[in-house]
């Protein structure tokens, strides 16, 4: 009994020294120097994407399947501290990839979440109009979620994301589905997303459309959405905008973003901003943002990446 439990670990344990896996340590540092109107200087992590360091790695399990993990703290670069006891709170998740697609458990960014930002103006910074729209108060990532995205067929590709209400007084689900276009120029994207009763008095949902088409001498981008909540107005957002190559290095982004309820007071801003590649890894982008009924009145900003 004993030698067949040593030869079975024996087998076991050579089945992992030859199969193919791999670990990656990796982040980013984004640091951005900003003077809104009426407010001190202000140095603020994530202007462009937030300042985050993760472990992820994967394991081929033969015939096309891999299991895959990923694990990912944000932090305030500018104060170098991260939430107490939120370790990964960005994403941790396990999951399964393979010709059927991809599968992901844990604390994983929800489906309405990929489409969101994906076609925002000025890079979808901190100096980007979008910051007016009422739909970026979505839950990005919730806890508990399950994750399905299919495999790309001639451009056309989907997801599907759900996250278990496991407090039902509180009913906290949060379930959301997006689908997408990927050809040559063109970029559409539809998502929605329904958030449970989260504080006992209304639900939320989420729609977008979002688009973007390449013309090589300039990107158009455009978005546009609604927000409903049981009780309050239907909030409706809108974007549009560009980002035009200026050389190799250098992108100059501008575009013009509004919000408005229903028998409300319209939201709007507009920006520009542009961003110097400077290598692969390091970008230096900076920037104006000018908002009406909304909050920064005015904004300038310079800004440093760096993702290794």
């Amino acid at each position: 009994m004993k030698k067949s439990l040593i030869a079975l670990a024996v087998l076991a344990s050579a089945g992992v020294a030859q199969a193919q896996s791999s670990v990656q340590l990796y982040g980013i540092v984004d640091l951005v120097v900003h003077k809104d109107k009426g407010v001190s200087a202000m140095m603020t992590s994530g202007g462009v994407s937030g300042s985050r360091w993760g472990m992820k790695g994967s394991e081929d399990l033969g015939g096309g399947l891999k299991a895959n993990f990923l694990l990912e703290q944000g932090f305030s670069a500018d104060a170098g501290t991260a939430g107490a006891g939120t370790q990964f709170a960005r994403q941790s998740y396990v999951g399964l990839s393979g010709g059927f697609g991809e599968v992901k458990l844990g604390k994983i960014w929800t489906a309405y979440d990929d489409i969101s930002g994906a076609t925002n103006p000025v890079f979808d910074s901190v100096l980007a109009p979008t910051g007016v729209w009422a739909s970026s108060g979505y839950q990005a990532n919730p806890n508990n979620g399950f994750y399905y995205a299919t495999p790309a067929m001639g451009g056309l590709s989907g997801a599907f994301s759900y996250n278990l209400d496991e407090n039902s007084a509180a009913k906290t689900n949060v379930m959301a589905f997006h689908a997408k276009y990927e050809g040559g120029p063109v970029f559409v994207g539809f998502a929605y997303q329904n958030e449970g009763d989260v504080v006992g008095t209304n639900d939320k949902k989420f729609t977008r459309l979002n688009g973007s088409y390449d013309l090589g001498m300039a990107k158009i981008l455009a978005g546009y959405g609604k927000v409903s909540m049981t009780g309050a107005a239907t909030v409706t957002d809108m974007s549009i905008g560009a980002d035009i190559p200026l050389g190799s290095s250098m992108v100059l982004s501008a575009g013009y973003a509004s919000s408005k309820p229903n028998g409300g007071v319209k939201a709007s801003g507009f920006g520009v901003g542009v961003a110097y590649l400077m290598s692969k890894r390091t970008t230096v982008y900076g920037g104006f943002l000018d908002t009406k009924n909304a909050g920064p009145d005015s904004r300038f900003g310079v800004g440093l990446k760096h993702t290794f």
